[in-house]
């Protein structure tokens, strides 16, 4: 199997989500926003094309409206960025949607992206689904993303669930999952994040609950 060529993607990283109505629940922002970093420093070490995303509702919006404190990346991220990478406003909740991302990553020679940042239930999960289309592998990073706590007319579901639902639902079709420490291993040794699929999933999913 040939090696990956990796692009890796920081979805929305904005001050957004580190506190108020949106603030990161799980894994807590304390926990994922570290492992965030570590992949910067580790695809900046190996030469990997990095894309930052931010995310727009609008100017005046109540929330990530341009030119507010909320719209702007944390300082974690920002301290790292470079004019080498690629910088995506976005209005939808994939990254690829109305964006010239798509086209960036295929210039560059990109099969694979991984994706960390907020939220899994919103534009990780959008984000992931829509690159089948367009020809692109997934990686997920479990400890450097997360999601909020949820509640509507068809349902609750606190964060973690929604969180660790989620992840397994990707594995299992869209992408591949694994932690940034893993990805980072994959990353040097040039190989694929393993994944799983849906028959496998399938098949697990029935003895265990068997």
């Amino acid at each position: 199997m040939s090696s990956p060529r990796r692009a890796l993607v920081l979805v929305d990283v904005q001050q957004q989500y580190f506190s108020g109505l949106l603030e990161i629940q799980y894994p807590p922002h304390e926990q994922s926003l570290p492992q965030i970093a570590a992949a910067i420093d580790a695809a900046t070490a190996a030469g990997v094309p990095i894309a930052v995303i931010q995310h727009t509702a609008g100017e005046g919006a109540p929330v990530f409206a341009p030119g507010t404190p909320g719209f702007e990346l944390h300082p974690e991220v920002e301290s790292r960025r470079t004019y080498a990478w690629k910088s995506v406003v976005k209005q939808y909740g994939s990254v690829y949607a109305d964006t010239d991302l798509a086209g960036w990553l295929r210039e560059n020679d990109v099969d694979t992206v991984t994706l960390v940042g907020y939220m899994t239930n919103n534009c990780i999960l959008g984000s992931a689904v829509e690159a089948e289309a367009l020809g692109f592998s997934t990686e997920v990073l479990s400890d450097a993303t997360g999601a909020i706590n949820i509640a509507n007319d068809a349902g609750s579901a606190d964060a973690r669930t929604v969180h660790t639902t989620l992840l397994a639902l990707l594995n299992s079709n869209w992408a591949s999952v694994g932690t940034t420490d893993a990805w980072t291993t994959a990353l040097t040794t040039h190989h694929a994040l393993p994944g799983s699929d849906l028959g496998t999933s399938a098949a697990a999913g029935a003895h265990a609950h068997s």
